[in-house]
Formats: C-alpha cells, structure tokens, sequence
C-alpha cells in the first residue's frame, strides 16, 4: 500500500511510492568488472521542500548472502514536474556526478530515466552515460540500470529487487489500526 504523507510537498505525490528504505539483493555484471550478487539499502525521504533525498549503499555478497565489501554508494535528489517529468541529480563514490532526465509513466509507478550530463574526476572510471528504470511492482521495488563507457556500448550491468523495511514505529502504527481480534486466536483463521 502507499501511503502519502501529510507533510509531502504537494508536487511529490506521483512519487510517493519511492518513499522509505528499502532493501534487497541484485546482480551486477559488466566487462572489466567483477560479477557478482550484492545487497542494497535504498532510502527516499522527505523534508517538505520540493524534492526527494535519495541514498543508496550496495555491498558485494558471498554465496552464502553475507556481506563481503562496500560495492557502490550513490546520493541526490529526485524532482517531478506538473507534466510528470522527472530530473535527478546524483553523485556517486566513485568521482561520478550525473543529472538523469526521465518520465513518470501514465498510470504506472514507473520511472525510466537517462543520463544528459555526467562529469567524471580523473580518479573515476570509463563512464559516458546510463539508463534506469524503476518500478513499484506488487509492493516491491524494482530497478534495472544500464551504462556505457567509450570501450562498451549501453548495456545493462546492475538490478535489483528490493522490500520494504517496515520500522517499529509503522508496526506499532499497524497494530493500532487493526480491527478487534477475537479472543480465543482460533476464530480469526476459520
């Protein structure tokens, strides 16, 4: 379910369902780079001004789920206009700064977007641009990216599939709003 804050900046709402941390598990894969499986913690908060802060920190993982090392953090802020057209701006550990430009889909919470500036420092990697798509899929969140470099044409390299993290606070909120239970804990499942 998404929930929309009352303290949302009124323009936010369509992006609503980003909203909170999320974790979960992908794969990256691209050449010249290890593959591997990683972990993500996304988080999208809000502080009533006209964006979304966005905070992003994946690790590489064994294979058995653990974590192994710091793979990729990322940050920056999300907007939307009136016509439904997003903008990002993101910087990444890796020396990488980029402004994405996209669209809200109709009817959907689906985000494609794609890079129009990216500035590298001397330290960074080969990286020319990039492609996401994010999506609000059966109350998980969803993304796939893409990227090129001069020696790699646009090809997908990193997805992940994340869930929500329910924090204390929401269950206790939860648990208030349910309806009276029955008693004796068996008549609930008939």
């Amino acid at each position: 379910m998404i929930e929309i804050p009352s303290d949302l900046n009124p323009g936010l709402v369509p992006l609503a369902f980003l909203l909170g941390t999320w974790e979960g598990a992908g794969v990256s894969d691209f050449p010249g780079a290890e593959k591997c499986n990683f972990g993500q913690s996304v988080t999208f908060s809000h502080d009533g001004r006209d964006f979304l802060e966005y905070h992003s920190h994946s690790w590489v993982l064994d294979a058995d789920g653990n974590k192994v090392r710091p793979l990729e953090t990322e940050s920056g802020y999300w907007r939307i206009d009136k016509d439904r057209k997003v903008e990002v701006v993101m910087v990444r550990d890796q020396g990488i700064v980029e402004v994405w430009y996209g669209e809200l889909a109709d009817q959907k919470p689906q985000i494609d977007l794609a890079t129009d500036a990216v500035a590298r420092t001397a330290a960074s990697g080969p990286y020319s641009g990039g492609k996401r798509l994010y999506g609000y899929v059966k109350s998980d969140l969803m993304w796939v990216g893409e990227k090129s470099t001069p020696e790699v044409p646009l090809r997908p390299y990193m997805s992940a599939h994340l869930k929500k993290v329910v924090t204390p606070e929401e269950v206790a909120e939860m648990a208030r709003n349910l309806p009276d239970m029955p008693d004796d804990g068996i008549a609930f499942f008939r």
